[in-house]
């Protein structure tokens, strides 16, 4: 790991820590911070060790920092639309000192194709916007509503898009809501990538799950593996052993 470099902070921006390698991260509490969503994702998807890897609506960037500890010679990506967000993201590279194996774009899912071309990639993540742009109630700062609602991107464009950038045996990992499961399934099939592994998210025991963690290989043959669900909480607001090895960076995957 290289030490972290300065740049700039604007105003309202600081500094926190991933929790893992030393890894620094810029954050604004005025746009979409990054979650344990992305942290789950950016363990569970299975890191080639050497490739190409491809992060769509990357945000601020915390899924292809953290993907990096897990391949010392496989290159990372990531696509941000939105110029304050891609430029924190830009930052967060120089930050941690990785511009030789972390790239980040500014620019639309929707075009990527026409931009990287077709069968680039050996592995696409995405943690997409999860809400219908019609449901619930869309906040009215644009950072957010664009992070949350398919305003911009809809679930669809998300997998036909990475199945276009994958290559043919190329895996595509997604983390959504897990009331979305049978969105998720229908589009990956519909769009050549047969999903292949899963792992539900429970907050708690007694609880339905609230987050799906899946991925596909384009162009597999149908198996699916349904892995052990992921328990948040075990005990009130404790985090379970598991994850607190996960953030900590004690344990490397998820899979």
């Amino acid at each position: 790991m290289h030490p972290t470099k300065r740049v700039p902070l604007y105003e309202k921006e600081r500094i926190d820590d991933l929790l893992t390698h030393d890894l620094k991260i810029i954050q604004s509490d005025e746009v979409f911070c990054f979650s344990m969503d992305a942290v789950l994702l950016a363990r569970f998807a299975s890191v080639p060790k050497r490739g190409r890897v491809m992060d769509l609506c990357t945000g601020n960037g915390a899924i292809p920092l953290i993907m990096s500890t897990r391949s010392r010679e496989a290159v990372f990506e990531g696509l941000e639309i939105q110029q304050r967000l891609y430029d924190m993201a830009h930052r967060n590279v120089l930050l941690n000192g990785l511009e030789e194996r972390i790239c980040m774009h500014h620019g639309d899912v929707k075009q990527a194709v026409e931009r990287f071309g077709s069968g680039q990639y050996d592995l696409i993540t995405c943690n997409p916007p999860y809400m219908p742009a019609a449901s619930g109630e869309i906040n009215r700062r644009d950072h957010f509503a664009i992070a949350r609602h398919e305003i911009l991107l809809t679930l669809e464009d998300v997998i036909r898009v990475s199945s276009r950038l994958a290559k043919n045996g190329g895996k595509v990992a997604l983390v959504h809501r897990a009331t979305r499961l049978v969105d998720i399934i229908t589009l990956m099939r519909q769009y050549q990538i047969e999903p292949k592994r899963m792992r539900l998210v429970y907050p708690r025991r007694d609880a339905e799950p609230n987050m799906v963690l899946i991925e596909g290989i384009r162009g597999g043959r149908p198996e699916l593996r349904i892995q052990p669900p992921l328990i948040v909480y075990e005990r009130g607001e404790e985090y379970c052993e598991e994850l607190y090895q996960i953030y900590y960076g004690k344990r490397d995957s998820l899979a």
